[in-house]
């Protein structure tokens, strides 16, 4: 459960400290499911221990919305740290 230090932060990584600082982030599936269909989210990124079937709902509708999608380093409990959240976050979007 090491988090990367600073250096070697990974773009994604970087996108999303600076998109939780603007405020710009949806988390939860029923959340990023919702804006995907309304268009208006520019990523998508997943947990790396996410459920499968979440995962493939999520890909599936980031391409029908022609979005970004990816699968961070992150488990959901690191990606809730990450995010200051006090519960385990598997899903998360950008938006626009």
């Amino acid at each position: 459960m090491a988090m990367e230090s600073e250096k070697e932060l990974s773009a994604e990584s970087k996108l999303l400290r600076v998109k939780l600082q603007e405020g710009k982030v949806i988390i939860g599936q029923e959340s990023v499911l919702k804006y995907l269909k309304s268009g208006r989210l520019s990523n998508v990124f997943v947990a790396r221990n996410c459920p499968t079937k979440v995962q493939e709902d999520v890909a599936y509708y980031a391409k029908l919305a022609r979005v970004s999608f990816g699968v961070l380093s992150y488990t959901n409990e690191d990606l809730g740290v990450f995010c200051k959240k006090n519960f385990f976050v598997s899903v998360l979007g950008i938006v626009q």
